[in-house]
């Protein structure tokens, strides 16, 4: 669960005057705004939800009424980085043939509560990270769970972005180079201290980009840990959360983050890095049978699932040493960031290991 200290939730703007940093919610602007869009009645409770470490998200109730509001975190914040307005607005654009949570409300204007933020429904269900619920503590069920993330996969990469009206939403030509370029800038706004390893595999992905197939959204975080599955059997994804990193680009970008994080029984540990280590139980699918399986249904090829493999895990160093930097100056009280500093070089020398193959080499990858 998210941490919450005193003053991350205060009633009204002059009480939050009296702390030191700004609060993230502020519930009389709040319940005026909820109140004007007919979203319940009555003093607001809110408590943090979910494991995420990046956008704040609160299940805030009101007399038999629940939605789920998501903000940025706390400044200083990298450029271009939380944009929950962006975010809002490709859930409802994939609403139809994606499996998202219902966008309720929009908020761009950050006097409101000091930052903007939207409001959605709250689904009910498990995220599965450490352990399996009991619910769905089958084998069957467990095999079932490495199905539907490729299907949900899959039925994110076939929306018809154009009609969805996500034109413009992201450039869909030179994908993989911005990105390279993107989170460069990333790391020189993030990093704390010399890692020489993130340099080194930023040149590797530079000198060996591949040529992307037809483009299409993204998700930018799609790993297990950011699903959520039915309350009971049989194992069944009712929504893909946390769409902050959307845009439109090489759906590949998505199989290779996916399979970076899915750990196997027998795979060498993660660290810090390992969020859903529950897929190393019996019956879950391997890395290179969600790869298999995301080519037979999505029709696309998947060569070079290294290269997109080494993205993933070094995109993840730049995030990781961000929060980290959070952490150090006090924009957070997350303690599990402040474990990120040796996890952070450790990942970057990882990263640079895959670019020579090896232990983290593709699961599999077709000729």
């Amino acid at each position: 669960m998210q941490t919450i200290a005193p003053d991350d939730i205060v009633q009204t703007f002059a009480e939050a005057g009296r702390n030191g940093r700004p609060p993230l919610l502020v519930l009389a602007p709040l319940e005026r705004f909820l109140d004007q869009r007919d979203l319940g009645a009555g003093p607001i409770t809110a408590a943090p939800v979910g494991e995420g470490h990046s956008n704040v998200t609160y299940l805030v109730s009101r007399d038999g009424w629940e939605g789920i509001v998501r903000r940025p975190p706390r400044p200083p914040l990298p450029p271009s980085a939380h944009d929950v307005i962006r975010e809002a607005r490709v859930l409802r654009a994939v609403a139809r043939t994606a499996r998202v949570p219902a966008v309720l409300a929009v908020c761009d204007d950050p006097s409101v509560i000091g930052a903007p933020f939207y409001v959605m429904e709250r689904v009910e269900g498990h995220v599965v990270t450490s352990e399996v619920p009991a619910a769905l503590d089958a084998r069957e069920d467990r095999r079932r769970m490495g199905e539907e993330i490729i299907d949900a996969l899959v039925e994110i990469h076939a929306v018809d972005w154009v009609a969805a009206g996500l034109e413009g939403f992201g450039r869909p030509t030179g994908y993989l180079e911005r990105q390279i370029r993107r989170f460069n800038g990333l790391w020189e706004h993030n990093r704390t201290r010399d890692v020489p390893a993130v340099e080194r595999v930023a040149t590797w992905l530079r000198d060996n980009v591949p040529a992307s197939g037809p483009a299409s959204v993204v998700h930018g975080d799609f790993r297990l840990g950011n699903v959520m599955f039915a309350p009971t059997a049989p194992a069944r994804i009712v929504a893909v959360l946390d769409w902050e990193m959307a845009t439109i680009g090489d759906p590949l970008a998505d199989l290779g983050y996916l399979t970076a994080l899915w750990a196997g029984r027998d795979d060498p540990s993660l660290g810090m890095y390992e969020l859903s280590p529950v897929t190393r139980q019996d019956g879950f699918a391997g890395a290179a049978e969600l790869v298999e399986r995301y080519q037979e249904r999505s029709g696309r090829r998947t060569s070079d699932m290294r290269w997109y493999r080494t993205l993933a895990v070094w995109k993840s160093v730049v995030f990781m040493e961000g929060n980290y930097r959070r952490a150090v100056s006090g924009a957070t009280d997350d303690p599990y960031l402040r474990g990120f500093g040796e996890s952070v070089v450790e990942l970057a020398e990882r990263a640079d290991a895959m670019t020579r193959g090896g232990p983290d080499d593709d699961p599999r990858e077709a000729p």
